[in-house]
Formats: C-alpha cells, sequence, structure tokens
C-alpha cells in the first residue's frame, strides 16, 4: 500500500493472531499499563506528521519483553470536535491491524499490541513508521482531519504520571449519557470494528448501553455516524418496542439478522439468559451464571485470579467472546453496570452475587444501597461454599429465591414422561441450546442430545407409565 514502510499495509491483515512463540515484543496488555488517546486540538497547535517518542525505541526492546505502551494521537480540522475523539481513538484498532506483524486488542487503558518476530526481521526496528502509517490513514480515511501529530510513550513513569488524567477524560465522555434513556431516542448506534475477530458479531450502542469495549458510548456513534456515514459505525433505527424489560426492538432485531449473516435474529439488550447481547471479545467485562446459587458474577480484565466457579477471566472470555450468543455468558462494558436498565429482564442487581473487589469499587455510587454490601468480593468468598455461606449471611435477595424453588420431593416426582422435558426446560435458563428428545426404542430408555449447552440440574424423574 505504501512503499516507503518496511511492512504491508491492508485490510486483508486484520484478524492477524501473534501467538507468544512468534512475539518479538507485547506492548501494555494484561501484564503491564498503557493507554491509547485521542484529543482534539487546535489547528495550531498540530505539526502535521509529527512523531515524538518517549522511552526506549523497538530496537532496544529484547526479543520475547514486555513493555508499557502509551499512543496520544492529536487531531485538528475544521470539523474536528470532542465527540468525535472516541471515535478515531477506536480506529487505532483497525489502522493499527492493517500492519501486517502487528496485533492490536481492546481499548482505552485496556490496550494490548504485540509485534511479531517476523516484522521486525523485515527492518521494522522503531515505533516512528508505525505511527506514520497509522497517522496516513487516519487522514485518508476520516478527510475531516486536516493535520494529525503522534506521541507514543514506552517510559513507565510518564504512564503513571498521565493516567489519572486520562482516565478522567474516559470518564467525563462515560458521563455524558446519564440522563439519557432509550425511551427519549428513536435511533440506536452499531459498530462492526470488531468483525475482523469477531464476524458474526452485532455491537448495538444505546444511550443505555454502551459499546462492549467501553469506548464508545451514544453520543460518540451519534457523531461517527453524521461525519462518516460509510464507516463502522452506523445509524440502528429502533423500530417497535417488542419487550421494554427485555430491551427488544424491531430494528435491532432486523440489524441483528444482516450483520450476523443470518445467525442471530434476536437480541434482548437487557437480557443475561434469554437472546441475550453477543460477545465480541474487546469486552471490559464477563459476566457469568453460577447455577449453584443462581445467581451472576462478574470479573473483569484487570483481575488476576479466580472467581468463585473455580475459572479466570482469560478462561471465560474465550468462552464467551468471537461474537456468539452465549446464554449463561455476556461481555459488557463498565459503563453499563450504570445503566438503569442493567440486566433488568433477569433481576438487574437483585441477581448479582459477586465481582472482584478492584469493579465493585469502581461502581459501587451506582450499586443500590440495599444490596452494596451483600454482593461478595474475592475478599468475602473464593469458592462456591463461601459464596453459598455469604449470601446466606447477608441475607442476599438471591436467597429469596432458593426457598421460593424450594418444593417438598413427592412434588418433584414426574406423574408422566411428558414432564421430563419441562423439568429440563426449567432448570435451564437457556435458549439456542437444540435438544432432540426421541421416542423411547423397543430397548427402553430416553436419548438426550444437547449441542453447546451448559447444563445444571439438580434433580430429573423420569417414571415408566404404567
Amino acid at each position: 500500500m505504501a512503499e516507503e514502510f518496511p511492512f504491508e499495509i491492508s485490510p486483508m491483515f486484520e484478524g492477524e493472531r501473534i501467538r507468544k512463540d512468534g512475539m518479538h515484543v507485547e506492548l501494555s496488555g494484561p501484564k503491564s499499563k498503557g493507554y491509547e488517546l485521542v484529543r482534539a486540538t487546535p489547528m495550531d497547535e498540530v505539526e502535521d506528521g509529527r512523531f515524538t517518542l518517549i522511552g526506549p525505541d523497538l530496537s532496544e526492546m529484547e526479543e520475547g519483553s514486555r513493555h508499557p505502551f502509551a499512543m496520544i494521537y492529536k487531531i485538528a480540522g475544521e470539523l474536528v470536535e470532542e465527540d468525535l475523539e472516541s471515535i478515531v481513538e477506536r480506529r487505532n484498532h483497525d489502522f493499527q491491524n492493517y500492519i501486517q506483524g502487528m496485533m492490536h486488542l481492546n481499548q482505552r487503558y485496556d490496550v494490548w499490541v504485540r509485534v511479531s518476530k517476523d516484522a521486525v526481521s523485515k527492518g521494522l526496528t522503531s515505533f516512528e513508521p508505525i505511527a506514520k502509517a497509522v497517522m496516513m490513514l487516519f487522514k485518508n480515511e476520516l478527510p475531516f482531519i486536516e493535520k494529525v501529530e503522534a506521541v507514543y510513550v514506552t517510559d513507565l513513569a510518564e504512564i503513571e504520571k498521565e493516567m489519572d488524567a486520562v482516565k478522567a477524560v474516559y470518564q467525563s465522555r462515560d458521563d455524558r449519557t446519564r440522563d439519557l434513556h432509550e425511551e427519549d431516542v428513536d435511533t440506536f448506534y452499531g459498530c462492526s470494528l470488531c468483525q475482523s475477530f469477531a464476524p458474526s458479531n452485532v455491537c448495538v450502542i444505546t444511550p443505555d448501553r454502551i459499546s462492549l469495549c467501553g469506548a464508545i458510548n451514544w453520543f460518540d456513534g451519534r457523531a461517527a455516524a453524521k461525519v462518516d456515514p460509510e464507516g463502522p459505525q452506523f445509524a440502528i433505527p429502533k423500530g417497535d418496542v417488542i419487550d421494554v424489560e427485555s430491551g427488544e426492538f424491531s430494528g435491532v432485531n432486523e440489524i441483528a439478522k444482516s450483520l450476523s449473516s443470518g445467525e442471530y435474529d434476536r437480541i434482548k439488550l437487557h437480557s443475561f439468559f434469554e437472546y441475550p447481547h453477543t460477545s465480541c471479545g474487546c469486552f471490559e467485562v464477563v459476566g457469568f451464571y453460577i447455577p449453584e446459587v443462581d445467581g451472576i458474577g462478574w470479573i473483569d480484565r484487570d483481575y488476576a485470579g479466580t472467581a468463585p466457579n473455580g475459572l479466570p477471566f482469560s478462561t471465560m472470555a474465550g468462552q464467551t467472546g468471537g461474537g456468539k450468543q452465549v446464554a449463561g455468558f455476556l461481555g459488557v462494558g463498565i459503563n453499563y453496570f450504570r445503566s438503569p436498565k442493567f440486566i433488568q429482564a433477569d433481576g438487574g442487581w437483585g441477581r448479582v452475587v459477586w465481582m472482584p473487589k478492584n469493579l465493585k469499587d469502581r461502581v459501587l455510587s451506582d450499586i443500590p444501597a440495599e444490596i452494596a454490601d451483600k454482593v461478595a468480593t474475592e475478599e468475602d468468598a473464593a469458592d462456591l461454599d463461601s459464596l453459598r455461606n455469604f449470601l446466606t449471611d447477608k441475607a442476599h435477595p438471591i436467597v429469596e429465591r432458593w426457598e421460593a424453588e424450594e418444593e417438598p420431593e413427592e412434588e418433584e416426582e414426574v406423574k408422566e414422561e411428558a414432564a421430563a422435558p419441562t423439568m429440563m426446560q426449567a432448570a435451564m435458563p437457556m435458549q439456542g441450546m437444540p435438544m432432540m428428545m426421541p421416542s423411547s426404542s423397543g430397548t427402553g430408555g430416553v436419548k438426550i442430545i444437547l449441542k453447546n449447552a451448559k447444563v445444571s440440574i439438580d434433580k430429573v424423574i423420569i417414571q415408566k407409565k404404567e
């Protein structure tokens, strides 16, 4: 695409995965620190095409090493405004992945970049051509940008010094939608940026539901669709309200069918179990169903430990991502915790039983006061037994669900064969799990085939009809 660069540049390289054994260096990511930030800047304060590096360059980094990494882009132009910052910022994900031998994942202060051994062997020994290529793409693909300047930082002290101010910028963007809700607008917005990694993902952005990556809110989507109508952010007519509580709209269902190539035709924006929102892979938090307590836990990228179910974030993210609609797992942006419609179809905060302390502290002011001290953290519950004890001791609302579901044993007996499937469906608050139950053969018995299912069944009693 551009002969002056020591690498190929093309959308064909989107989705390229650089594994550990093929990696020259890892930048930022879950085991280091960093961020990416775009700032709208007055024209006279931007030197077009300028690149500044603070810290060691790529040539000074040993093979297999890990380093902090921040990227700051200053953009200017007659049409450039603050509303466009996060949109341009998210396009960095696109453009860095256009570069052969680079892998860019996530966003904001969760950004994660790898440079391959092959790229370095072919002459990529500095961050400057990377920054120059991205700036070129910004101007070519986003014509409202007239000037752009880049600053890359690999010095840990400098990144830590600026981190609080950077997070304050992200927070101010998120706060804009607090008083705007889905019933106040007739248009939502979609984003297809992650489809290179998750082909069937359908990211729907509403005033009450930020993008899964946490980087694009409703105002950002509106600004992007306005200045770049053919870009990855686009309008979604809300259409008719099918179900207010679960957040199902005819317009969203239509776009879901289109964007997922027909794999999904329904999405309930505020449901955890029934036709949940698809999960890409850039999500900030994974929600997971805990059948042993009939509650929902949440785990974020920054938490290095395991949840009470014995699984870390990475394992559950692998189960959840890829653009799938997985009943019992759900990827979300952190700002969704602040929505009054937060998983309201499944009990909202009254269904949440566990989350890491740091994550809980971040959203504590938005957790209803009557439930705040009843949501366990790793300090309260490390496994399922201790979680159950904690919830009981704190009189969590979920305990009332346990008591309501307990029935005398004799009432659980199934009087007819036909009742067996009904019991199983009740035990699995899930959809999208094919179940086939052929009639009994001459040898007797029941054959059940479950595909792609995670099932928790307390008891199934099947009696032969006399």
